[in-house]
């Protein structure tokens, strides 16, 4: 019963970071899921089939709070989709720990881009650079490349889960807003997870390695917390929003580059720059007022 209610903790933490951020699902509840001694194979299967629920209530809350470009989505899931079967495929002939840190230190590079985006701008700049978030964001033409990021989105997720930290912060950084970058990648997400775990299971035949209590409890965790998520982020500020997804980023990754090595050390060494980073820029605006530009004390960005 213990391991039960720890578990469906994780569905609901990490149906909040995914539906508030638009990445972290396959990361967060793996972290809590494991620690929870339940095995790597079982844990990995069951997070498949639970993105696809999850991903339906997070996506349904989403659409009725207002956070869903439609154009967005359909030139997100239907390259994802193609992606996730190539992605799939590949999983049972290539091993996915030789892509890990290569696309740990891409994924790291963007998070950088984003934190100071949004971070080493006043918050001002930051608004502007989040894009125009009017009336008519909603039905925006998608930035150029939409599709490549879905169809690369796709084969990452289909080989390691990883459907959000590719195409969350493409969005952000060709300025959509975060609100709506969220929403339609948590949509599109529900094609593409469909996808991923129709074709895992049918290649690996991981079926006898779902424990269907865990799974019910990650969906009951996760259903709970998705229309909160959808509420969350209409309510914190744009910035803010950018600095967390940043910050998330930088974590996932880092840990991944960390694990790597294989160093408890250098994963703490990590975590300590990445908070130190996030708080750094979080705390600029005010510091630039303290220290204004045109004074030794504070050189300016």
């Amino acid at each position: 019963m213990t391991e039960l209610l720890l578990v469906a903790v994780a569905g609901f933490m990490a149906a909040m970071v995914d539906g508030a951020l638009g990445m972290g699902f396959g990361p967060t509840s793996s972290a809590i899921l494991l620690s929870a001694g339940i095995s790597p194979t079982a844990a990995t299967a069951s997070i498949n089939v639970a993105k696809v629920v999850t991903g339906l209530a997070s996506g349904a809350a989403h659409w009725r709070a207002g956070n869903v470009n439609t154009r967005v989505v359909l030139r997100l899931a239907l390259p994802g989709a193609a992606g996730a079967v190539v992605g799939a495929v590949a999983l049972t002939l290539i091993d996915p720990a030789v892509l890990r840190p290569v696309l740990a230190v891409l994924l790291m590079l963007v998070g950088l881009r984003i934190l100071v985006r949004f971070g080493l701008q006043d918050p001002a700049a930051a608004r502007d650079a989040a894009g125009d978030d009017g009336p008519d964001a909603e039905q925006a033409d998608p930035p150029a490349g939409t599709r490549v990021a879905g169809a690369v989105g796709g084969v990452t997720n289909g080989m390691i889960g990883a459907w959000g930290p590719v195409v969350t912060p493409f969005l952000l950084h060709h300025r959509v807003p975060p609100r709506l970058a969220v929403g339609s990648v948590n949509s599109a997400e529900v094609a593409v997870a469909v996808v991923s775990a129709g074709t895992l299971l049918g290649l690996a035949g991981n079926r006898s390695e779902i424990d269907l209590g865990v799974l019910a409890a990650m969906l009951l965790g996760g259903v709970v917390a998705a229309p909160l998520a959808a509420r969350v982020i209409h309510r914190v500020p744009a910035r803010a929003l950018g600095l967390a997804v940043a910050g998330l980023l930088l974590l996932t990754q880092g840990r991944e580059l960390a694990n790597a090595v294989d160093t408890p050390f250098n994963r703490w060494f990590v975590y300590g720059g990445v908070l130190a980073g996030v708080v750094l820029a979080a705390a600029l605006p005010a510091l630039r007022q303290r220290f204004p530009s045109g004074r030794s004390d504070l050189p300016s960005t």
